[in-house]
């Protein structure tokens, strides 16, 4: 049954940067279900259209084309940045048409990549709340300013992380002190599948994420080629694709594989949803980021699965894996310490195996999507009585 949504606040405009189905994505699919769920009528704008449509269509929700600029690295340099101001000027427009044809009472604005809609939302008078999934705190302090800058025009801010939080807090103060920490809701897979008893034949590692230098796709595959020269049976699967422009990087990841002689070994499998059936056939997941991580939604849907789990000893993805006894951190960028927690894994597999079922029983609970649905819910109430 559902519940009503304060009378006061009932439209919400939800502003997304991708059409996509990675982490983000689905935490934005969860935020959705919680306030259809309650009450309220929710249109979500997409810069285009991608397999997010349909999930968003499914819970209830609208969705809407419209163009915004997306903050990326990529506006660091002169071209970047001459398309970032040429996204600008087409977002200012559309985003102004958007509001006042739908006059939402609040926009929700899923990622700190969209600054425009903050802003717009603030020119309008109109409440914006902010979900921060990003934590660049390798980045300098002038970068980190200018990109937490337009946070000081939303009325609230969460944050996925303590981590995150810190890392706002260390821009400006005033951020940190502003910021609500909320963590993911990541659904787990429909039924538990345990690790096989034995390990017959080569262990299956498992990636499953974006294809990025920052994510360390190519240190697994380096791991990879460790285990083998020490006379370890292995397959990898990568489970992920690049972002548009990207491409570079998927080619030196195939030009690794060739020169490594992996290719019987290392499996490109490309985007692939649900990732269930994968994770059910793999023995040990890997997630081992070169870069600061604001949360980790791979390394908990690894968990939630009942896999072993080797992480990189960082930023966010501590936080998210903290307690759980069958997660073995790594120093990141280093695929010697990788083929080590694997090896360590495999002398111990009927003890990790046990270990990893009961920490998909305590993930169950902590990242509960009802939970975190509940808890967003709530933060947009709380902007009413404000």
């Amino acid at each position: 049954m559902r519940r009503r949504a304060d009378p006061a606040l009932r439209r919400i405009l939800v502003a997304h940067p991708s059409a996509e189905l990675y982490g983000s994505d689905r935490v934005m699919l969860e935020t959705v279900q919680g306030l259809v769920e309650h009450g309220w009528q929710v249109l979500v704008a997409l810069p285009g259209s991608g397999p997010l449509v349909a999930e968003v269509l499914d819970r209830g929700a609208r969705v809407v084309s419209c163009p915004s600029p997306v903050l990326r690295k990529s506006a660091l340099r002169p071209r970047g940045f001459v398309r970032l101001l040429a996204a600008t000027a087409r977002g200012v427009g559309a985003g102004i048409w958007l509001l006042r044809r739908t006059r939402p009472d609040v926009v929700y604005v899923s990622t700190l990549t969209l600054p425009l809609w903050i802003l717009l939302a603030k020119l309008s008078g109109r409440r914006a709340l902010c979900h921060v999934h990003e934590a660049e705190g390798s980045a300098s302090l002038p970068l980190r300013r200018l990109l937490a800058l337009p946070l000081f025009a939303a009325h609230t801010i969460i944050a996925n992380s303590e981590f995150s939080k810190r890392v706002l807090g260390s821009a400006f103060d005033a951020l940190g002190t502003r910021t609500t920490v909320i963590y993911n809701g990541v659904p787990g897979p429909p039924s538990f599948t345990a690790a096989r008893n034995r390990i017959n034949g080569p262990v299956r590692l498992l990636y499953v994420g974006r294809l990025s230098e920052r994510k360390g796709v190519d240190v697994a595959v380096s791991a990879v080629a460790e285990l083998a020269d020490r006379g370890t049976s292995v397959e990898l699967d990568v489970v992920g694709a690049i972002f548009p422009g990207y491409e570079w990087y998927e080619k030196q990841l195939v030009a690794q594989v060739e020169r490594l002689g992996l290719g019987k070994q290392v499996r490109l499998r490309g985007f692939e949803t649900p990732i269930w059936p994968r994770l059910a056939a793999a023995d040990i997941a890997l997630v081992p980021s070169r870069l600061d991580e604001p949360f980790g939604n791979t390394a908990v849907e690894a968990i939630l699965a009942g896999r072993p789990l080797i992480t990189s000893d960082t930023s966010g993805l501590r936080e998210a894996t903290v307690g759980f006894a069958a997660v073995v951190q790594v120093q990141p960028d280093n695929p010697g310490a990788i083929a080590d927690a694997v090896e360590s894994i495999l002398a111990r597999w009927q003890d990790y195996r046990l270990l990893a079922a009961a920490d998909s029983r305590e993930a169950t609970r902590r990242y509960a999507p009802a939970s975190y649905r509940a808890q967003i819910v709530s933060s947009l109430a709380r902007m009413n009585r404000c």
